[in-house]
């Protein structure tokens, strides 16, 4: 038996992915913090990611991570995530996340479609 997921408070297991993300912070009160990253881990109800600065914690997030195919082999794909900052030191942040979705990057499809 595996003691460490015994452990183990996450309701999802986390998968150990680095790929290029892109936030977007609204703190209250203040003006929006934008910046990049990458993943550390990642499931349906959170991640964890290396970013510069620490974000303010219970802010809402939106993030952008570059998903690592592409659809139908030519159109490349985002993982667009919302939710919110649980935890934040510079360096590293942890997310919970309450929405996510798999988009075709369109804009980048019609470059390509042009040029083919």
């Amino acid at each position: 038996m595996d003691r460490s997921r015994d452990n183990e408070r996450r309701k999802s297991t986390r998968y150990p992915l680095a790929f290029p993300i892109r936030y977007r912070v609204a703190p209250r009160h203040q003006p929006p913090l934008t910046g990049r990253g990458t993943t550390c881990d990642i499931s349906p109800a959170g991640l964890s990611f290396l970013c510069r600065e620490a974000l303010p914690v219970g802010s809402h997030i939106e993030l952008v991570a570059e998903w690592p195919a592409n659809a139908d082999g030519r159109c490349p794909l985002d993982l667009k995530m919302t939710g919110f900052v649980v935890r934040s030191s510079p360096g590293s942040t942890a997310v919970r996340v309450t929405s996510h979705k798999l988009c075709a990057d369109l804009a980048e499809a019609l470059l390509y479609r042009a040029s083919a």
